[in-house]
């Protein structure tokens, strides 16, 4: 837009094999708008040289604290930054971030930074798994610095497992999230985060199933959104065909009974659960082993015998100590004879005993298999916000706001 500043990015560049990638991310930064400055580590260089930064950046790269001295450089790229970005971030790259260490430029830009820092981390799995890597994310994680979680895939060699960098347009979306939403920052950083999304199928038989037309866009873009914010996040993901966001560990599932599990299993230790996920209310009683045909001499097929499937979200609220997790419901609601639609979702609020219940109207090109969403956000407390129709994320991040409320408020 004409007459408003570029952002302005510090990409720093890690010594690991995935710096290749990260030219990607660099290209992706610049064609977004923002003006990038690359500060590289010296093991950094030996997988990419100077020039191929600065020919994608079109700005000098910075690689020492005694360049350009006069300019104080180890202070003035960190405070003037409206972002930073590290990718890869190492192992060493991460402990010396938690422990404050300022033994190159890099260092020295993360400890005068004042806008957030976004880390990309990448190695390999037992580099990842160790308990000194672990702790030294927390600690980062604490301090509000949004330190997403490697990718799950091919390593170097024949290795494979987490640890691999999360792919450039990932980083890229949580970048841009950082830069569009400043004033948020990471106020997620630290809380566990559980989303379910997409929609649950209970098979008929080898063939068919009963499901329905969630495209899971609404769970994904909370995932996503909540893993810019700085949670660590567990996707329950049912029958979704989208990319994984950056920085989200995805469980995949099938039927309502799985998800069920799965949600269950990960609440344990989580502070937020947002069930987003279209749960089937019912199954087939039985489910046939071979497909059922149909009858050449047009007979009418036989009844489909239905039960219950489990209420997810009601066990999640009933399996909960004193006020942890904050809990959030979606409703799928339309009108009938008896109400309309947003009396139905405040009759499903004081039914399941949730912290939060997002009400969305749905019909022909409506809440499904779009990419806006709007409702109302219907707190127990009595709190009522209306989501006007805009984009899943913006819906997504209008959620969150309510969630960190609640998260810091009397009591936690």
């Amino acid at each position: 837009m004409t007459g408003v500043p570029a952002p302005r990015v510090v990409l720093g560049v890690g010594g690991g094999i995935a710096a290749y990638k990260v030219a990607t991310l660099l290209r992706g930064l610049t064609e977004s708008g923002c003006s990038v400055r690359v500060v590289p580590t010296a093991a950094a260089l030996r997988f990419v040289g100077a020039p191929t930064w600065a020919a994608l950046s079109g700005q000098p790269v910075a690689t020492d604290v005694w360049d350009d001295a006069h300019v104080v450089p180890h202070l003035q790229l960190g405070r003037d930054a409206d972002l930073v970005v590290v990718a890869p971030a190492t192992a060493d790259l991460l402990a010396r971030a938690a422990h404050g260490l300022a033994d190159d430029l890099l260092t020295n830009v993360l400890l005068t930074a004042r806008c957030p820092v976004l880390f990309a981390p990448a190695m390999h799995t037992e580099m990842w798994e160790h308990p000194a890597t672990r702790a030294n994310v927390a600690t980062l994680r604490e301090r509000g610095l949004v330190v997403l979680d490697p990718a799950v895939g091919r390593l170097t060699g024949a290795d494979s497992g987490p640890g691999r960098l999360p792919e450039p347009q990932q980083i890229l979306a949580v970048a841009l999230r950082l830069l569009a939403a400043p004033g948020r920052g990471a106020d997620l950083a630290g809380s566990r985060v559980v989303v379910s999304a997409g929609g649950t199928r209970e098979p008929l038989d080898p063939v068919r199933f009963l499901g329905n037309r969630s495209s899971g866009r609404q769970g994904y873009a909370l995932a996503a959104t909540a893993a810019a914010r700085g949670a660590g996040v567990v996707l329950v993901s049912a029958n979704v065909a989208l990319p994984a966001p950056a920085g989200v560990s995805v469980v995949p599932v099938g039927t309502a009974d799985q998800l069920r599990d799965a949600v269950l299993a990960a609440a344990v230790d989580a502070d937020v659960v947002v069930m987003a996920a279209a749960v089937a209310d019912f199954r087939p009683a039985s489910v046939q082993g071979a497909k059922i045909k149909k009858d050449d001499a047009g007979g009418v097929p036989e009844p489909i015998a239905l039960v219950r499937n489990p209420d997810v979200l009601t066990e999640v609220v009933a399996a909960r100590s004193g006020k942890s997790p904050v809990v959030v419901g979606f409703a799928a609601e339309t009108g009938d004879d008896t109400a309309d639609w947003l009396a139905h979702g405040r009759a499903k609020l004081a039914r399941k005993g949730c912290d939060l219940l997002v009400v969305n109207p749905v019909g022909e090109g409506v809440g499904f298999e779009v990419a806006e969403n709007s409702g109302v956000l219907l707190g127990a407390d009595g709190s009522q916000v209306e989501l006007t129709l805009g984009s899943k994320e913006a819906l997504a991040d209008a959620v969150w706001d309510a969630v960190a409320s609640r998260l810091v408020g009397p009591g936690r």
